[in-house]
C-alpha cells in the first residue's frame, strides 16, 4: 500500500542465505500466497542465494579500508564470557583461534552514535558499539549475515523506502553503518505494529500462525487492513482482494498507526 500511494515499485526479495534452514517448497509457497491476495509485485523476484559474489565484493571492500576483521568466537564461548548479547571485541586485534572456522565482523570503534529518523517511530539514536559490537558479516558456516545481504541488495536494487515490522527497527543502526561504509543510500524506513499473542508473543512466530486458504483471502485481507487502522468501508469489507486494495492504496496514511507498537490478537 505504502509503494502503490506513492506510485512507486514494490519488489519482492527473497532471503535465503541460510541455506541450511531453507524448507523446500517455502519461496514458491511464499509466492502463491501473495498471488492469492492480490500483492503482484513488480519486476523479477531477487534471490539472495544467488548474490554471493555481490555480497563478497563487499566484504572485499569493507577489509581493504579496514572496517572487518575474521573472529573465531563461537555462540558458546561469548556466552561463557557473559557478553550478554554485546561482541566485546575479543578477536579485534586477531583471531583467539586460528584451527577454527572464523567469521567476518564490522569493527565498530569510534563509530559513535547512530540516529535513524523512522516514519513512524520518530527517532532511535543507538551507540552500536556499547549495544551491539562489532556484529557479524560473515559467519563462521560460510553464510552471509542479513545486515550486509540486505544492505548490498538495498543499494542493487535502488530501494528508496523500507517498510518492515518493528522487530527491525534495532537493526536499522548497523545497516546505517555499513552503508555509510560502503558509500550507498539509506532508504527512508518505517516499521509498522507487531501482530502478537496475548502473551506478547509475536503472531508469526507461533504455531497458531496457519497458512490461510485461498477462499478466506478476501475475509483476511479485510481483517488485516483493520488491524492496520484501515478498515474497508461497510460495501467493500470481503470484496475480491484486488478490490479492497486498490482502496487501500488510495485511503493509505501511516500516521494513523501512530502511537500503536503492537497489536494484540486473541481470537
Amino acid at each position: 500500500m505504502d509503494a502503490r500511494a506513492a506510485g512507486g515499485d514494490w519488489l519482492v526479495r527473497i532471503e535465503d542465505v541460510d541455506r541450511a534452514r531453507e524448507v523446500r517448497g517455502a519461496a514458491d509457497d511464499i509466492l502463491h500466497t501473495l498471488e492469492r491476495f492480490g500483492l503482484q509485485w513488480d519486476g523479477p523476484v531477487l534471490y539472495q542465494s544467488t548474490r554471493s559474489e555481490a555480497y563478497a565484493e563487499a566484504l572485499s571492500r569493507l577489509a581493504a579500508a579496514g572496517l572487518s576483521y575474521p573472529c573465531s568466537c563461537s555462540r558458546t564461548e561469548l556466552a561463557a564470557d557473559g557478553s550478554e548479547g554485546r561482541y566485546p571485541g575479543t578477536c579485534r586485534d586477531g583471531p583467539r583461534r586460528e584451527d577454527v572456522p572464523l567469521a567476518v565482523r564490522f569493527r565498530t570503534a569510534g563509530c559513535g552514535l547512530v540516529t535513524v529518523a523512522d516514519r513512524l517511530q520518530g527517532e532511535l539514536t543507538q551507540a552500536v558499539e556499547a549495544v551491539v559490537g562489532d556484529f557479524v558479516l560473515r559467519r563462521r558456516d560460510g553464510f552471509w549475515s542479513y545486515q550486509l545481504a540486505v544492505v548490498v541488495d538495498d543499494a542493487f536494487q535502488g530501494i528508496t523506502d523500507v517498510v518492515r515490522g518493528l522487530d527491525l527497527l534495532d537493526n536499522t543502526p548497523r545497516q546505517r553503518l555499513l552503508q555509510a561504509a560502503l558509500g550507498v543510500p539509506s532508504p527512508r524506513t518505517l516499521h509498522l505494529p507487531l501482530l502478537v499473542e496475548a502473551g506478547g508473543d509475536k503472531l508469526s512466530k507461533s504455531r497458531r500462525a496457519l497458512p490461510v486458504a485461498p477462499d478466506l483471502a478476501p475475509a483476511a485481507l479485510t481483517e488485516v487492513l483493520a488491524l492496520l487502522q484501515h478498515k474497508p468501508p461497510p460495501g467493500l469489507q470481503q470484496a475480491p482482494v484486488g478490490e479492497q486494495l486498490a482502496w487501500a492504496s488510495t485511503a493509505w496514511n501511516p500516521s494513523l498507526l501512530h502511537g500503536v507498537r503492537v497489536i494484540t490478537q486473541t481470537a
